[in-house]
């Protein structure tokens, strides 16, 4: 009952959230930094650097929804985070490594392949699969560099510069830890080892944030990762869980984010000043899942761009965007977009999911009314 009463509100909410006919709403936030990585990566990567297989994410079909063009987006048009910038009235988030790019309403640090855990520790575990030398780290590196170069230094947010640059902004913290785990599989480190330094980094990361004055914070958790055409593909038949998807992967993301969220009330305890959220995105994946027709999905498991038709239109070294790879007619029917990452479609939903509050703790909106008293606009 819960759940259709999600759908249901859900339903009401899309006949009016991003609706380009809706009068304008005044919004809180002046500006939004992004971090994770490539569901959150706005084009910091390329095909040199990002996920070995989907080395084509700088041509089409990469961004022929939206955009009609690539921008370095791993998927077919928006993601979670443009929706939630157009939904807060902002523009989209430009890639730190664009220096020509106007970061005056804010920064997306987010890389592709970028993983929670230090880039030295694959190295150290010779494990040959993670080809990205960015993490999190580097992302709060770039952030501080940012922060430096608007005049803000150390870790006081109270100077001009400072609060205009921190206090003002909404920090959105994607999914981060999917890529520990998959650089891992087949190796001597065990999942718990990868969770248990995932979390730490990732714990770590936001409690650098909230040091320096972050008041307003979103962090998504894993989403789903079962529910991926790639561990389908990987995976034994047997291995299943009761949406169809891949139970042990599904387990693992559920776990880590359990963990997580436990960190998260932690967090929430020593910065009783900053309103901390958390965007249950395994949760909103998995809804999508059991009622895929309530938001217009036809295709569960099939990638939309890919090669090697059904079940999964997938093959490792044919990806969307090879020679020998094509894409579907229509992505809005398809979660998957190129057999990891997900179509525009899917985005939006979970955007939207996220945003009216049914899969965010606590809700989205109760954040944006927090803002709102504290500018004095509610």
């Amino acid at each position: 009952m819960k759940e259709m009463a999600q759908i249901a509100l859900f339903t009401i909410t899309s006949l009016f959230l991003l609706s380009s006919a809706s009068p304008p709403t005044p919004h809180p936030f002046h500006k939004i930094y992004a971090f994770g990585d490539s569901y959150t990566d706005t084009g910091n990567t390329n095909s040199t650097t990002g996920p070995s297989i989907f080395k084509y994410v700088s041509s089409l079909p990469y961004g022929r929804t939206f955009f009609h063009q690539p921008t370095n987006r791993y998927s077919d048009g928006r993601l979670v985070i443009d929706f939630i910038t157009q939904s807060l009235s902002l523009p989209f988030l430009p890639s730190y490594l664009n220096t020509k790019a106007d970061t005056s309403m804010g920064v997306n640090f987010a890389v592709a392949g970028s993983t929670a855990i230090r880039h030295g520790f694959f190295v150290k575990n010779n494990l040959t699969l993670n080809i990205t030398p960015q993490s999190l780290q580097t992302q709060l590196h770039w952030f501080n560099k940012y922060l430096e170069a608007q005049g803000c230094e150390g870790n006081d947010s109270t100077t001009g510069q400072c609060s205009a640059a921190i206090n003002e902004a909404l920090f959105w913290v994607g999914e981060s830890g999917v890529n520990d785990y998959a650089y891992t599989i087949g190796s001597s480190v065990s999942g718990g080892t990868v969770q248990r330094l995932a979390i730490k980094s990732v714990t770590g990361f936001l409690r650098a944030l909230l040091t320096k004055g972050a008041k307003y914070i979103v962090v998504q958790g894993l989403p789903t990762t079962g529910c991926l055409t790639l561990a389908l593909y990987l995976s034994s038949e047997d291995d299943r869980d009761d949406i169809g998807c891949v139970a042990t992967a599904n387990k693992q993301s559920y776990e880590h984010n359990a963990l997580l969220q436990s960190q998260l009330q932690v967090l929430r305890k020593q910065f009783p000043q900053s309103a901390i959220v958390y965007a249950d995105y395994w949760n909103a994946y998995h809804t999508v899942m059991k009622y895929p027709a309530k938001y217009g999905f036809a295709e569960l498991f099939m990638a939309c761009c890919g090669s090697g038709g059904a079940p999964y239109n997938f093959q490792v070294f044919d990806a969307c965007g090879s020679p020998s790879s094509s894409s579907c007619s229509d992505p809005n029917r398809y979660i998957n977009w190129d057999g990891v990452h997900l179509t525009e479609a899917m985005y939006k939903v979970v955007s939207e999911l996220f945003v009216n509050g049914s899969f965010t703790h606590p809700p989205f909106e109760d954040l944006l009314i927090r803002k709102k008293k504290e500018t004095g606009m509610y």
